[in-house]
């Protein structure tokens, strides 16, 4: 008599042959074998990574990841490390200690979460006390000419840089005259700023090589995958393809974007002041451009990129017509008239917002729902989960 067969070898058994009907069938019908390789690898890479780490830089489509890890935790009844009592953020633009995260007790047993993924300034030390040792660790990157115009738009009134600054083009010609190094941490959006969330000196000597390479070589170590915004796209595939997770997993609509009308066209004389003037975060924007195509493909291939975002897109053109009023963002995120879909508003920048079509099944609604909401919403919404014994946190658009 045969013994019988284990769960494992059944499990082989079943993938294999559910491999070769899919297989068979795309023959049959003359399909393109290679664009089914995700179907088959999402049975047969092994369970999603649940546990990740994610910094959240500032201006760099961050939110929009954000979105994709808080629903992704909602969905499977994850835990995330949030900000502890009112707060907003993780300390920032303090470096980052285990006491900002709610649940998180000086002298008590260690607290562990499986995400993390609110705005706070990296110290490794501080975040491994609350993370898991197999945490998969990640971030994103923007062309810093983009990252600091968006930064001047949303933070103009806040930050001392620019508060007497007439227009970023007169900020970058005479940086210095508005710039001072003695504020610190109050000028953290006002130059390198992603180079000052991953932990280091925004006023770090660019022009030395060595210090520069071993910053880049440190990043490399602690983080898995660095993403790029301008190519957010091909950044979220390759992110699905090593978290293991499915498409619906990482589609999303671009949150806390603002209107056309409120970005600024800089000349190209501004452009290249810029990147002088914040130029660690151009050698780190240049450097992880580099890493992520060199990545995407070695691990997925020309081709089979291009079928994946693809694939990408028409999901997300999917539902966004199936979600949202004229199918996108309103132009004006203020006026939403659902409060809880408001988005929050800075300075002189104009944030989009989403209203939801009527009619929509409860199923349907609460996929919509969770795509379209802001991040403080959703903050406090996993908040009052987690913590439905404290006060819940409160959330003020009018600021």
């Amino acid at each position: 008599m045969l013994p019988l067969l284990g769960g494992t070898q059944r499990c082989f058994w079943a993938v294999l042959l559910l491999a070769l009907t899919i297989l068979l069938l795309a023959c049959f019908l003359h399909l393109d074998v290679e664009l089914l390789v995700p179907l088959l690898e999402d049975q047969t890479r092994g369970p999603p990574i649940t546990n990740i780490m994610f910094l959240k830089t500032h201006k760099t489509a961050s939110s929009t990841v954000l979105n994709i890890l808080y629903r992704f935790a909602e969905t499977h009844n994850l835990s995330v490390a949030l900000p502890a009592g009112s707060s907003y953020h993780l300390g920032y633009p303090f470096l980052f200690l285990a006491r900002y995260v709610e649940g998180v007790t000086p002298h008590g047993p260690p607290s562990r979460f499986n995400i993390m993924c609110n705005h706070l300034r990296f110290y490794p030390p501080e975040v491994r006390k609350v993370m898991h040792r197999d945490t998969f660790y990640f971030s994103i990157l923007r062309n810093p000419v983009s990252q600091l115009e968006s930064a001047f738009t949303y933070y103009r009134h806040s930050v001392p840089a620019f508060q007497h600054a007439a227009s970023l083009d007169a900020f970058l010609e005479a940086p210095l005259a508005f710039y001072n190094a003695s504020a610190g941490l109050l000028n953290a959006h006002a130059r390198n700023n992603m180079w000052f969330d991953l932990g280091f000196d925004p006023d770090g000597p660019a022009h030395e090589e060595g210090y520069v390479r071993a910053r880049l070589a440190e990043v490399e170590r602690r983080f898995q995958l660095v993403l790029i915004a301008e190519h957010f796209d091909e950044s979220v595939v390759l992110l699905r393809r090593l978290l293991r997770w499915r498409l619906d997993d990482v589609v999303a609509f671009r949150v806390n974007a603002r209107s056309p009308g409120s970005a600024a066209r800089l000349s190209a004389e501004s452009r290249a002041r810029a990147r002088r003037w914040c130029a660690l975060d151009w050698r780190l924007y240049q450097h992880f451009n580099r890493t992520l195509w060199a990545r995407a493909l070695a691990e997925l291939g020309p081709r089979r990129l291009r079928a994946d975002v693809e694939r990408l897109r028409a999901r997300r053109r999917q539902l966004a017509e199936r979600c949202l009023l004229r199918g996108a963002a309103r132009g004006n995120g203020s006026a939403a008239a659902d409060w809880q879909l408001r988005p929050f508003q800075s300075g002189e920048a104009r944030i989009q917002g989403f209203s939801l079509r009527p009619g929509l099944d409860e199923a349907t609604r609460r996929l919509c729902r969770r795509m379209a909401t802001p991040e403080l919403q959703y903050m406090a919404h996993l908040y009052a989960l987690q913590f439905p014994e404290k006060p819940p946190k409160r959330v003020d658009l009018s600021v």
